[in-house]
């Protein structure tokens, strides 16, 4: 090989070897491309702004002001039974009954609401297979008027039951009813707003609440046993009533894990009132001076005929009662009544 090829071949080498030192520089001093969150601007909707469901109103909900809310609305899909803002008032609204499912986020149309005072108001209002039942109370049994309509509420019975023994009669309050939706307070469907834009309260001597027909007949009866007042519930969900529920069959549990499904069955518990298995306390639950049953009428010692009491000296009185000789105590358990001689002549 002649030295003009040696030389051309080094020469090739020696510019291949700079060329890769120069690339590998520029490849390890460039920085690595940094991945920036692109900003995308909401498009501006081009038209007035209407009014829509904030969350889903099944038929018969009582609208308050968390119910509806304004929105941007395209114009060209604006319709006339829309209601828009400049042409609305919201607060006037509120008290109306959703006559028409809406969906959340749905334009509310005038068709879909029943005002107070229009024909078939109340009857739009109630659930399918409920009735109306309006029930008399007094300013203390209404919780001073901090029930409204659209509350749910329980229904307390108070009562005094007469017996027999030293004729005290028994005082027992029970909750009949749990979970009943409040219609109306008088003649009220909505709340009313003051001045300053909250809700008065108003004390009230009647108020129309819910109930199945079963449970109408039964507010009927309670009437006339004794007092009906009334208990607020709290929003917050019962998950004891829920277990209680779901254990006797009256609320089915959806197979699999569809939240969809579970949140239905969740506001199926919590619009479903529910009557029986009542608690209930006796004047000897609040007071040791009170009694717990009503003592048999054996006590009076009318029913009660012969010589002897439980081994006490008896005598006939006039009309053929008996008379128990000296003094005695009389015990009672239950309906059961013991007369134990405590000394004395006989």
């Amino acid at each position: 090989m002649d030295s003009r090829k040696i030389i051309l071949l080094v020469g090739a080498l020696i510019v291949a070897a700079i060329t890769a030192f120069f690339a590998r520089t520029l490849i390890a001093g460039s920085s690595a491309p940094q991945a920036g969150a692109v900003v995308v601007a909401a498009p501006v909707i081009d038209g007035p702004e209407v009014l829509v469901a904030t969350r889903s109103l099944p038929v018969g909900t009582i609208l308050d002001a968390t119910a509806l809310k304004y929105q941007p609305w395209p114009k060209e899909l604006v319709d006339n039974a829309y209601y828009l803002k400049d042409k609305t008032n919201l607060q006037s609204l509120q008290g109306t009954v959703v006559r028409s499912i809406i969906t959340a986020g749905q334009p509310v149309t005038q068709g879909s609401l029943v005002k107070p005072g229009d024909r078939g108001f109340l009857a739009a209002a109630l659930g399918p297979g409920m009735r109306a039942v309006t029930v008399p109370v007094s300013a203390q049994a209404a919780v001073a008027g901090f029930v409204f309509p659209g509350d749910r509420i329980d229904l307390v019975l108070t009562q005094t039951v007469a017996g027999g023994g030293d004729g005290q009669p028994l005082k027992v309050s029970e909750t009949i009813m749990r979970n009943i939706r409040v219609l109306a307070t008088d003649q009220r469907t909505d709340n009313l707003v003051g001045e300053d834009g909250k809700t008065k309260v108003q004390t009230f001597s009647n108020v129309t609440i819910e109930a199945t027909p079963k449970m109408a007949e039964q507010v009927a009866v309670a009437q006339t046993l004794g007092t009906l007042s009334l208990s607020l519930r709290s929003i917050a969900d019962n998950s004891a009533e829920l277990e209680e529920a779901i254990a006797s069959g009256a609320v089915k549990v959806p197979d699999g894990n569809d939240p969809k499904a579970e949140k239905a069955m969740m506001v199926r518990l919590a619009s479903q009132p529910s009557a029986g298995a009542s608690t209930y306390q006796t004047g000897a639950d609040v007071s040791r001076y009170q009694r717990s049953s009503v003592p048999g009428k054996e006590a009076q010692g009318g029913g009660m005929s012969g010589r002897s009491m439980q081994g006490v000296p008896v005598a006939p009185s006039a009309g053929g009662a008996v008379a128990v000789q000296g003094p005695v105590v009389r015990v009672a358990r239950g309906n059961a009544l013991t007369v134990v001689p405590v000394g004395g002549k006989n």
